[in-house]
Formats: structure tokens, C-alpha cells, sequence
């Protein structure tokens, strides 16, 4: 059976900063993962104001604080999940915005290196 690596991204809002999942939901969501096998990686972010962006495509480093594009949503923090197909990374979205209560990006990797 074939696996594939999908990035489920969590969009956070400037206009509702506050995490307002059930306590233990995330925790419960990530053992969920664990225990079926599609674990890879996840994490929180901080919010966007702690960004820093380096630039070197001209030589030397550019650095600027904050994030690459002002906006009022933003990458609040992400999953890399390992799923079966699109459908079955979906349905696990679904439960993944249910834990942190927040939207959710699904995206395949482009293969693995």
C-alpha cells in the first residue's frame, strides 16, 4: 500500500488570537495520530510578530522582522500526517479542525527526497 505525506496546515486569525480548542483536544487528536501510524511531525507556531524573513537571493543576507506578507490569517501551526489517499487525509483534516478549532490547509507533498 501506497502512503502519502500530507501538510495540514493551521490558519490562524488576527481577529480571534485566542486559542479557544477544549482543553486536551490537540493532545488527544496528536496520540489519536500516533497510535494509527500517520504521525510524522507537528508543532504550534508563535504569532507572526516573532517572524523574522532572510533574504540572500542577492548575496548577502537580508534580514527583516516579521512575516513575509502582511495578512490577517497566518501559519498558527502545522501537521505532517502520513495518509492512504486524499480522502482519508481529509477526513482527518476534518478532525484536526475540531481539535484546534481553527481552519484547516490540506496539502500532498510533491514526493519525498
Amino acid at each position: 500500500m501506497t502512503v502519502m505525506h500530507y501538510l495540514f496546515t493551521v490558519v490562524g486569525d488576527t481577529a480571534n488570537e485566542v486559542d479557544d480548542s477544549e482543553p486536551g483536544a490537540i493532545d488527544a487528536f496528536n496520540d489519536r495520530l500516533k497510535a494509527e501510524g500517520r504521525w510524522v511531525f507537528g508543532g504550534g507556531l508563535t504569532s507572526p510578530e516573532h517572524a523574522t524573513v532572510t533574504d540572500s537571493r542577492e548575496g548577502a543576507p537580508v534580514f527583516t522582522d516579521g512575516p513575509f506578507v502582511e495578512s490577517k490569517e497566518y501559519l498558527a501551526g502545522f501537521w505532517v500526517v502520513e495518509a492512504e489517499d486524499l480522502d482519508v487525509a481529509l477526513a482527518l483534516s476534518a478532525d484536526a479542525s475540531r481539535a484546534c478549532h481553527r481552519k484547516i490547509e490540506v496539502r500532498p507533498f510533491d514526493g519525498i527526497a
